[in-house]
């Protein structure tokens, strides 16, 4: 019976051992599934914060951007006014030379465009 015994006090080791590590194990899971959920609800967190700070970001590029065009575009139109004032400036100070100038112009895009039409009917 001494065996018997000894068998059993074994047994009821093993089983003590075996619910311990269980128990060990479910403390060890449950600790990791509360650390993971504790990253999870900081990173719903974290997540509008950084679209919003984005979309700001994206908003204030763009106000920029357009900024810039309407800038470009005040000064390309300020130099097309110059351009043109110079323009009649010239034509009031020197028509003859200018209409001489209009008139050597035209006849070289006429030769151009005549050029070009030829060559292309020829292909």
């Amino acid at each position: 019976m001494s065996k018997t015994l000894a068998t059993t006090g074994t047994m009821d080791d093993l089983g003590s051992s075996a619910e311990q590590a269980i128990g060990s194990t479910r403390r060890v899971a449950n600790e990791a599934l509360d650390t993971l959920q504790s990253s999870v609800d900081r990173m719903r967190e974290a997540v509008p914060s950084a679209f919003h700070r984005a979309a700001s970001q994206v908003e204030e590029l763009t106000r920029r951007g357009m900024e810039r065009a309407k800038e470009a575009t005040t000064d390309v139109r300020d130099q097309v006014h110059k351009a043109s004032d110079r323009t009649v400036g010239y034509i009031k100070d020197e028509p003859v030379k200018s209409v001489l100038i209009a008139a050597a112009t035209g006849a070289a895009v006429a030769l151009l465009v005549g050029w070009a039409m030829r060559h292309r009917s020829q292909r």
